[in-house]
């Protein structure tokens, strides 16, 4: 008969070495998921940046062009029917208008009320309300 008799090296992990290793990989993965969550809303808050940016140099041409604002910010993309408009040049931006990160509408109006003599174009940040700080600041053409 063969004996053999196992050592502590040989046994395994206790259930509470197992426990301790599941806590710190869960501890780690809450760190890292805060980490890249606030990565993500900042990347989102300056994607709206350089939509509202777009946007507006959009809008400066199609001005440039037929010496009005456009209607909606659809026409950038495709002339506006029923509108005179002989130098139409369009479109004024390379892919059609963006919602925003947040999946909402941008903002145009004109004549704007924070800019009467041309137009405003806004985005609410993440939270969808006027005011706020960091990722949920507004984003405008007026500021």
């Amino acid at each position: 008969m063969y004996s053999r008799r196992i050592t502590r090296r040989q046994r395994g992990f206790t259930l509470l070495e197992l426990m301790v290793v599941m806590f710190i990989l869960v501890l780690l993965a809450g760190v890292v998921t805060v980490v890249v969550t606030k990565d993500i809303e900042q990347a989102r808050h300056a994607k709206a940046i350089a939509d509202i940016d777009t946007l507006k140099n959009g809008v400066n041409k199609y001005f440039l062009d037929n010496n009005a604002y456009p209607p909606t910010l659809d026409a950038l993309r495709a002339k506006p029917s029923g509108e005179d408009l002989a130098n139409w040049n369009g479109p004024y931006i390379e892919k059609p208008v963006p919602k925003d990160p947040w999946n909402r509408e941008y903002g145009y109006q004109t004549p704007g009320e924070k800019n009467p003599d041309a137009f405003d174009l806004f985005c609410l940040g993440r939270d969808g309300k006027e005011g706020g700080e960091k990722t949920d600041a507004d984003i405008n053409n007026w500021e």
